[in-house]
């Protein structure tokens, strides 16, 4: 009877410690905006070379933002989703393998370092985004 008890117990700690993380992530998570926004977005390949597009889009995460530039025709993108999201693997048909050579795309939101990846990072009025070719020193 105890050892029931007990496991009755951690199971409702349990629980209880993922509704606590959830209420967190939805109170302090990215939010997204309705309607439309104005955007731009700059893609910077590994030669230093860089390309903007700008406009207007309904998107309310920036992986719809690149679905809609992708349709467009003058942008393409290619990644791969996982369990943490899309990882973005090639823009513009310059791939960046970090197993190769380190390499990948990083996202700036603003002019800082992106905290989400694409498919969860929010798409606000007049937000800035860049993608970056970036290569990590291999050890």
């Amino acid at each position: 009877m105890k050892k029931k008890t007990k496991i009755l117990t951690a199971v409702v700690i349990v629980i209880a410690i993922i509704a606590v993380f959830l209420g967190v992530y939805q109170a302090f998570g990215p939010k997204t905006q309705e309607g439309t926004k104005a955007y731009t977005v700059e893609v910077v390949a590994s030669d230093g070379s860089s390309k903007t597009y700008q406009g207007k889009t309904d998107a309310e995460y920036l992986s719809g933002l690149m679905d809609e530039l992708q349709a467009a025709g003058d942008f393409s993108y290619e990644g791969t989703t996982s369990d943490y999201g899309l990882f973005i693997t090639a823009i513009n048909g310059e791939t960046a393998d970090y197993d190769k050579d380190g390499s990948y795309w990083a996202i700036y939101v603003n002019g800082e370092y992106g905290q989400y990846g694409a498919d969860q990072q929010p798409v606000a009025d007049g937000d800035s985004f860049r993608f970056v070719y970036e290569a990590s020193p291999q050890q």
